[in-house]
């Protein structure tokens, strides 16, 4: 009983330093140093609403909107809950499918030529954001016909919304979806 007695006094010290303390103190240290990215970098709408983060990807299949990098979490509405890839390979029956239903989809919508990767596979967190520059210059016929709009004003509107490389060399010049589409919608209304 000696021994249970420190042992148990250890569990309860640990679980509310360890589980408590520690956590509010990190967690009120980054709302006040980076509050935004703490509460989700979410990005609010005229009114207050919140319309997604930044940091997620969000489905948008409308003709008028440029489209995400598909989500293995599509089934829940790219869900960050459901986070992550298919772990199916490059050779397996049902991804070549999906990938090829993809394809053909964007086939469908009048798309000639090469097509980007990020625009028939899913990331590996299935979340993605952004989309490369290549992605989105493939789109810009589709939204502009479906807006109403000229091409060179979409192409304009997406050169201003096109994010550089992370420390000038990682990765690829790329665009938030949402941020583009957002950015589309106040340009004005749709015709018709």
């Amino acid at each position: 009983m000696k021994e249970l007695r420190p042992a148990i006094m250890t569990l309860i010290l640990f679980t509310v330093i360890c589980g408590g303390i520690y956590p509010a103190l990190v967690t009120g240290i980054a709302r006040a140093v980076f509050p935004k990215q703490a509460n989700g970098s979410l990005i609010a709408g005229k009114n207050g609403a919140e319309l997604g983060s930044a940091l997620i990807g969000q489905p948008f299949s409308a003709p008028q909107y440029f489209w995400p990098r598909p989500s293995a979490t599509a089934d829940f509405g790219y869900n960050p809950m459901a986070s992550g890839g298919s772990n199916a390979g490059p050779t397996t029956p049902d991804y070549l499918k999906t990938v090829g239903d993809r394809v053909r989809a964007l086939r469908d919508t009048g798309v000639a030529g090469p097509i980007p990767a990020d625009l028939v596979q899913a990331s590996a967190s299935g979340l993605d954001p952004h989309i490369t520059l290549a992605a989105a210059k493939l789109q810009i016929p589709r939204v502009a016909r479906a807006r109403g709009l000229g091409e060179e004003t979409v192409a304009e509107l997406l050169a201003r919304a096109a994010e550089e490389r992370q420390l000038g060399f990682l990765g690829e010049p790329r665009v938030n979806v949402l941020m583009l589409n957002l950015a589309l919608d106040r340009l004005g209304s749709l015709p018709g």
